[in-house]
């Protein structure tokens, strides 16, 4: 699918990752719905691009929410063939500590709700809607792209929560692809490295550089372009399904 093709939902697409693959999708000719939460953001970045792209206040973990953002993307563009699932919060807390206690059973909740269920509300929300699109050329009717993060494999001490969720994302990636197969809707995540996003936004550049200097090559953080582009790389390769792709200059992430 070329992008100039593309009807896109992008979940998380006022900032970070999302901002990123919204600009270079609509860059390219491609049609985007925003579904976040940042309202001033998203329409901030309407306001910016112009009339191929849209943003709709969405709370991933709401059946109603994402229902009624899907509507409108169909309403606004004829219908929806990507999604890009970019929504996410993190947490940093340990299963146990000395000092805390255990692990607050609602702080471990809502990540799961939002970077997991979220993602997979949106995707089984979405996929009905590709469901009745006309195939291409190559049958194909839609593709997913889901973040999950290198945590998934390496989670550090403290990420118990966000790594539990992005490896969720990571195990359901095979079988959503395998149950979307028939219908021509191809699936895969990306598990970024270290990237300049919003979670790194107030850390001083002494941080930043010491955190980029763990990255075998290229030695930095990564740029949200850059995820942008292997999204781009993505949609135009029928033959990628089923994957979870390492963007992360070959990081292997230490306990701490």
């Amino acid at each position: 699918m070329e992008l100039n093709q593309v009807s896109a939902v992008v979940t998380g697409g006022a900032s970070g990752l999302g901002e990123a693959t919204v600009r270079n999708i609509v860059s390219k000719g491609g049609k985007v719905t925003i579904l976040d939460l940042q309202e001033d953001r998203g329409n901030n970045l309407v306001e910016e691009l112009g009339g191929n792209v849209t943003f709709v206040k969405t709370n991933v973990t709401d059946e109603e929410s994402v229902q009624s953002a899907l509507e409108h993307a169909v309403n606004t563009f004829g219908n929806i063939n990507t999604l890009v699932n970019c929504a996410g919060i993190g947490a940093a807390e340990k299963t146990f500590s000395g000092k805390k206690g255990a692990h607050d059973l609602g702080t471990f909740n809502k990540v799961i709700q939002v970077n997991l269920i979220g993602t997979f509300n949106a995707i089984r929300l979405a996929a009905e809607k590709m469901s009745t699109n006309e195939p291409n050329e190559n049958g194909e009717r839609g593709v997913i792209v889901n973040t999950a993060s290198v945590a998934a494999f390496e989670g550090q001490i403290g990420q118990v929560a966000y790594s539990a969720s992005k490896g969720g994302i990571v195990g359901m990636t095979l079988p959503i692809a395998r149950d979307l197969a028939s219908l021509g809707i191809r699936v895969l995540t990306i598990a970024p490295g270290l990237f300049e996003t919003p979670l790194f936004a107030t850390a001083s550049d002494k941080v930043r550089d010491a955190l980029g200097a763990m990255v075998p090559f290229p030695s930095r953080l990564g740029y949200p372009k850059e995820y942008g582009q292997l999204v781009q790389s993505i949609i135009e390769n029928p033959m990628l399904n089923g994957e979870t792709i390492r963007l992360d200059g070959a990081i292997r992430m230490q306990p701490k």
